[in-house]
């Protein structure tokens, strides 16, 4: 053979051997795509970056110190109740204190509604302001936010587990206040057949009933907060100043529900019909602020959800 044609023998080889490796990372390229485009809609995926922002919201240190505050309010007013009667004299004598503050020396079940009345306004909805506010801003903040987009998840999905765990913990702290405080109020005081705000009777167990009704409503009542929260993280690279000014803004909002002269946009609010699970008490139940509640609520949270959104899926993440 010739030494042009032992040339032209070596460059076809060359060109086969460099085509097959061209062609085998193709193919490594294309399963490589492929199974994570498989991974992304896979449901047990979704399934896991949920069960993944759970883990991680209730194994903070901070998140389990919150739920131990509100366990502990429904301690301290059933404690105080009992010393207030224990001379024979009657809770809430003097007109203060929260609903149904009066009703639980007689039964102990009302400690549960006088709990949430009393934790609603200001401690439940302050340590969702905190959790939602720093699900996405102290990720940045901490700069691990990064590398949650790197693996397959999208940003969209992501930002949604966020807000399911927001949720989930919501109802988690609602449950907290009413377990402690059925727990206290069956300690301290009798249990028996409810007396409705109505003024018919209802079983223990049919009040039990409306207690945990009572408690989702609650917890419902938080969503559109949370959607806030959420939409602040998103704005601010910062933990502590999305914390902050969520917590800000309840407090606003608070106070311009309290000024009988803005009274045209109090319906707008979001912790305008936060007290309507009292009609849940009513015999029969009834429903029309509840229904608005939970309307408002929904809009809050369509609104800033989208908006949270958003700014989520522009921003560009550099942490």
């Amino acid at each position: 053979m010739s030494q042009a044609d032992t040339g032209d023998a070596v460059d076809t080889a060359g060109k086969a051997d460099t085509a097959g490796t061209a062609d085998t990372t193709a193919d490594t390229a294309r399963t490589a795509g492929e199974t994570s485009n498989a991974r992304t809609a896979s449901p047990l995926w979704t399934f896991g970056l949920f069960r993944s922002e759970l883990t991680i919201t209730f194994r903070r240190w901070r998140t389990l110190a919150l739920l131990g505050v509100l366990a502990a309010v429904p301690v301290l007013i059933g404690v105080a109740v009992k010393i207030e009667t224990g001379d024979g004299g009657s809770a809430g004598d003097g007109g203060g204190g929260p609903a149904f503050i009066t009703q639980i020396t007689n039964n102990g079940l009302f400690l549960v509604f006088a709990a949430l009345a009393a934790t609603l306004p200001v401690f439940l909805p302050m340590t969702v302001g905190v959790v939602a506010g720093d699900s996405v801003a102290g990720e940045a903040n901490s700069g691990t936010l990064r590398y949650l987009l790197v693996a397959p998840a999208g940003r969209t999905r992501l930002l949604l587990a966020k807000f399911v765990a927001a949720c989930a913990f919501c109802l988690a702290a609602t449950l907290v206040v009413a377990v402690s405080a059925l727990a206290v109020g069956a300690l301290l005081f009798p249990l028996g057949d409810v007396t409705t705000i109505s003024g018919t009777q209802i079983s223990f167990g049919e009040g039990l009933l409306r207690a945990l009704l009572i408690a989702v409503v609650v917890a419902a009542s938080l969503v559109g907060f949370v959607a806030l929260g959420l939409f602040v993280s998103t704005v601010t690279g910062s933990g502590v100043a999305a914390m902050a000014t969520t917590v800000g803004l309840l407090i606003t909002v608070q106070i311009l529900g309290a000024i009988p002269q803005l009274h045209a946009i109090h319906p707008y609010l979001f912790p305008h019909y936060w007290q309507s699970f009292t009609d849940l008490l009513r015999e029969p139940v009834y429903w029309d602020e509840v229904v608005k509640n939970l309307g408002l609520q929904g809009l809050y949270a369509a609104v800033f959800g989208s908006a949270a959104w958003a700014r989520f899926t522009a921003k560009d993440v550099t942490a």
